[in-house]
């Protein structure tokens, strides 16, 4: 039986616990699902040929997100007991020539689509992390790593202004999530023209949108929040005096008395069934939202204790779940729960 783990510091006993889920993963290249474009037979290979940074933990982005708690909890721990296993899983996938084999297939004919736009935006959270990781070896992955992010930033940027409305499921297409992860690495990585396209596209996409119908949240197989999602990404883009009456007209159920109960946790039937596990993470991720919306409202508003009341019952439920003992969980669920403990 594991620890339960509740919504205190990541302290490194259980940052261990994440790492080792995404160590067991990285470099396992089955069972793997995987979204292949064959331009011809040439194109029938296994999944370590065709990418060979990202081939383990079942699915591409699965893969580099794993990778990305690795360079994560490394970085904020470097002395724990998991952080020379997680820079040695890091070397072994960040060569320059997996690297560029990694782009060239980003970059093949017919690919544009390919992991667009959750997979993309997690990659490039892995690039802005180890873009502040100051150890010389880190910088050298960054480096290695500048082909496909390139890619990558293309690939969006020239399927964004095509983008005529959002995607508004509670699975990888949301388009508010990756909005927001694009956001953060635009920031950090210093990508103006990118940060611009993004706000004015989630502006055109969610600045006039009311009363989302959170009651008929969540669908069955949701790992994300259509309605927070939105909320997550706009409160990065308004500044403090317009989003908390934009969040009255877009939420307007959330109460005043400090309650929970406006918005319960999912509830996993099944964690050995990878769909049905996804409500752990739509926890998971609930969590984080939630207390990311409340932070950007004035600490006197009467909503903050509610959308903290919530956020800490999906938090807890969330990370009891992360346990590692069904592969379909436990390929990527111990990302989210890195998310939302580091902060």
């Amino acid at each position: 039986m594991t620890a339960a783990v509740t919504t205190a510091a990541l302290d490194p006993q259980t940052a261990g616990r994440f790492a080792k889920l995404a160590l067991d993963c990285v470099h396992r290249e089955y069972p793997v699902k995987i979204a292949h474009l064959l331009n011809s037979a040439a194109d029938v290979k296994s999944p370590r040929e065709l990418t060979p940074a990202f081939y383990g933990c079942f699915d591409w982005h699965s893969s580099v997100h794993g990778h990305w708690m690795l360079a994560r909890l490394a970085r904020q721990l470097p002395l724990a007991e998991f952080a020379a296993p997680a820079r040695a899983a890091l070397a072994k996938s960040f060569t320059r020539e997996n690297l560029a084999s990694e782009a060239d297939y980003l970059k093949a004919t017919g690919r544009g689509g390919f992991e667009r736009p959750y997979g993309l935006a997690w990659l490039l959270q892995l690039t802005a992390e180890l873009r502040q990781w100051d150890e010389p070896i880190a910088q050298q992955w960054s480096r290695n790593l500048e082909p496909l992010e390139s890619a990558a930033v293309g690939a969006l940027t020239n399927w964004l202004p095509k983008l005529t409305h959002p995607v508004r499921s509670g699975e990888h297409s949301n388009t508010a999530f990756s909005m927001g992860l694009l956001l953060d690495y635009a920031s950090a990585s210093k990508k103006a023209e990118l940060r611009q396209l993004l706000e004015r596209k989630a502006r055109d996409f969610y600045a006039s949108d009311r009363a989302c119908p959170i009651a008929y949240e969540p669908s069955g197989e949701d790992f994300l929040s259509p309605c927070i999602a939105e909320a997550d990404v706009m409160r990065r883009i308004l500044p403090n005096a317009e989003f908390g009456p934009w969040l009255t007209h877009f939420l307007p159920a959330i109460p005043k008395d400090g309650s929970p109960e406006w918005l319960k946790p999912g509830v996993v039937a099944d964690p050995a069934d990878g769909k049905l596990a996804h409500l752990d993470g739509l926890n998971l991720s609930r969590a984080w939202m939630l207390e990311r919306i409340a932070a950007a409202l004035p600490t006197d508003d009467a909503r903050v204790p509610a959308l903290r009341a919530a956020s800490k019952r999906h938090a807890d439920d969330g990370l009891r779940a992360v346990t590692g003992e069904h592969y379909e969980g436990g390929h990527w669920l111990g990302t989210f729960a890195v998310y939302l403990l580091s902060k």
